[in-house]
């Protein structure tokens, strides 16, 4: 009987071990850049934010429910290996920390997780969060997160479609920085405050793919950049696209924006166009071009970016990059999103080179 006993039991935990999948992920990507014309003169840097991309160490796991339901959560933290301390905020796990339920209509999931901008720019935007690229002219966009929010996303014969809702959009007091904008909402004396909600269609095939997004953050009282009412928004609406040539991959697209938090010219547009080329399946050179204008004004920014990998084995590679920056009226952007500070003075051009080595696990 006893021994009946412990069969079932170890069977039980098997099943149950079985049940349930964990995993632990992560990358790990160093850099050297060097700035050109900053106020200080030149600047030789290892940079803490971002390399080719973003370092991290995250935890994934799913329990099958049964009658096609799915238990899942993500625990993901983003640290900086030039001297090892935490990304976003300070926070534990700043880039992702959610729990949801998976089912053949999508995943519900509630906590601080993506806005559906991201998703919409992940294929198109060819260098996405390199240390030359978008992120230089548009430090939200790699920041496209949010606290207290509850989201949805699926997708149905390549037709995806996704929304995010956050009663407290961010917490972290860490700025003024898009890490951390201090606008933790959840107030009853303020019911409108640092909500944010966003919406996604998405559709993709093997050859080609075409996105639309619409991402929405308000302000609140003592929040940063500028949008310190709840009557206060900054909205960003995006239309993205993707296609692909056997060894090449182009990607255009457009994000319109308008921010409350500016007055006179609150309305802006910035345009890329990528693409990246397979010369050798060891070695890929991809490179972009950009433009930012603010309309009824002066200011303005041109980018350019391109960046040479070789991987070394399936999960280490190297790479070298390089970028420019010419700014226009009194914008002062730095070429370089890698770490803060160095930027050129205003209407200023800068050129950033840089060499690093990325292992994923």
């Amino acid at each position: 009987m006893k021994k009946t006993m412990f069969t079932l039991a170890a069977l039980g935990a098997a099943a149950s071990l079985h049940a349930q999948e964990v995993s632990i992920y992560g990358v790990a990507d160093a850099a050297v850049e060097h700035l050109s014309n900053a106020p200080t003169g030149g600047i030789t840097r290892v940079p803490g934010l971002t390399g080719s991309v973003p370092s991290r160490l995250g935890f994934r796991g799913t329990e099958d429910l049964g009658g096609g339901l799915k238990a899942v959560f993500t625990l993901e933290m983003g640290f900086g290996v030039d001297n090892g301390t935490l990304n976003q905020g300070g926070r534990a796990f700043g880039r992702q920390a959610f729990v949801g339920i998976s089912s053949p209509y999508g995943t519900v999931s509630l906590g601080r997780q993506y806005s559906m901008l991201f998703w919409s720019q992940l294929d198109a935007d060819i260098l996405g969060p390199n240390m030359y690229g978008s992120a230089s002219l548009d430090s939200y966009l790699p920041n496209a997160r949010v606290d207290n929010s509850i989201a949805w996303r699926g997708t149905f014969s390549g037709l995806t479609l996704g929304a995010t809702y956050s009663l407290g959009r961010d917490v972290a007091n860490a700025g003024p920085t898009p890490a951390g904008t201090n606008c933790a909402g959840e107030s009853g004396t303020d019911t409108r405050a640092c909500r944010q909600w966003s919406v996604l269609a998405k559709y993709d095939t093997q050859r080609w793919g075409v996105s639309a997004a619409v991402d929405e953050i308000r302000g609140g009282a003592g929040a940063f950049a500028g949008l310190t009412s709840s009557a206060m928004t900054d909205r960003r609406s995006t239309l993205a696209g993707w296609t692909k040539f056997d060894a090449l991959k182009l990607g255009a697209g457009l994000i319109q924006r308008r921010n409350g938090a500016s007055a006179t010219t609150p309305r802006s547009d910035l345009w890329y166009l990528g693409a990246a080329y397979n010369v050798t399946p060891q070695f890929v050179v991809d490179g972009e071009l950009f433009r930012l204008k603010v309309r009824n004004s002066a200011d303005g920014a041109k980018l350019w970016a391109v960046r040479g990998t070789y991987a070394l084995s399936k999960r280490t590679a190297v790479y070298a990059t390089a970028g420019r920056i010419n700014n226009d009226g009194a914008l002062a952007l730095s070429v370089s999103n890698a770490a803060a500070g160095g930027a050129p003075l205003a209407g200023g051009s800068q050129t950033g080179i840089g060499v690093g080595i990325r292992h994923t696990f």
